[in-house]
């Protein structure tokens, strides 16, 4: 991964964004990580992997009795709610 200091990012910035078409692109301050830049590809792909991790996260609460239907969490809501 490529390493650049922020100082570096605001004097070249477009050189820095071309950077990310190599790979993400760490930004320091003071010698420590505080951002990383990314393609918008590389972001797509990351945001597809986090939906499909949520999904297959839903579909096993759901399979295992863990995922709640609007109604049914309205109700132990009202009853949690109720009971305190």
């Amino acid at each position: 991964m490529i390493a650049v200091t922020a100082t570096e990012t605001k004097n070249h910035f477009g050189k820095v964004l071309r950077q990310t078409a190599k790979g993400p692109v760490t930004i320091e301050k003071s010698g420590s990580p505080v951002a990383v830049l990314v393609s918008y590809d590389m972001f797509e792909r990351y945001q597809a992997l986090e939906d499909y991790y949520w999904g297959e996260m839903a579909k096993a609460a759901r399979g295992k009795g863990g995922y709640l239907e609007g109604e049914i969490l309205l109700e132990k809501i009202n009853r949690r709610i109720d009971e305190s």
